[in-house]
């Protein structure tokens, strides 16, 4: 009987661990943009305005582009919160691989007159 037992106890061991569970996990893309059906104007300014940033090393490990996003942001904010600059240029200095600092010039911009674009907006 204990025999029996042994056997069958092996025998189930042996189908148990021969078994495998495979699973797949699938990705979809999903659209996250956001559409505005609605104009506005966009107030320029005459003066070019010139900002400079020395990026410390955490700011230039993110990469150039931030530092550039990063010199951006600071030049509106400082050109009293200015929506988007317009024909932004870029002097960057660089010693080797480091960015030393990144130099923008552009126009400071601001949007006003929101309106409706009414019935023919597209989806």
């Amino acid at each position: 009987m204990k025999k029996i037992l042994m056997a069958v106890a092996a025998l189930s061991l042996t189908l148990t661990s021969c078994t495998s569970i495979t699973k797949t996990a699938k990705n979809m893309d999903v659209e996250t943009g956001m559409r505005s059906c609605s104009t506005a104007e966009l107030e320029v300014s005459e003066q070019k305005a010139t900002y400079t940033l020395r990026p410390i090393k955490a700011e230039r490990r993110a990469g150039l582009r931030n530092v550039k996003n990063m010199a951006i942001r600071a030049l509106l904010s400082e050109k009293g919160n200015a929506d988007v600059l317009v024909a932004p240029d870029f002097i960057v200095e660089k010693h080797g691989r480091k960015v030393k600092s990144v130099t923008v010039t552009g126009y400071p911009a601001k949007y006003k007159n929101f309106k409706p674009a009414g019935a023919g907006c597209a989806r």
